[in-house]
């Protein structure tokens, strides 16, 4: 296996594997929060806002995954 498909190999890795977790606890958070939002109605907007910064976050951790991986492909 020649250098260039071995990085291809691990670029495809790190972004298959590194957005796997973030997937995972993106759909966690939102079930949660409808599940919040059904047993308490009045507190929809203070569980909205608290769930979009939970997915921000969960989402950075993507983001990084997929910096990781330019950084094998391109170094």
């Amino acid at each position: 296996m020649d250098p260039e498909s071995a990085k291809i190999i691990g670029m495809a890795l790190a972004v298959g594997l590194g957005v796997l977790g973030p997937g995972i606890g993106i759909g966690l958070i939102a079930g949660k929060a409808l599940e919040a939002i059904g047993r308490n109605p009045d507190a929809q907007g203070k569980i909205t806002a608290t769930m979009f910064i939970g997915i921000a976050f969960t989402e950075a951790l993507a983001i990084f995954a997929l910096v990781i991986a330019f950084i094998v492909r391109f170094l």
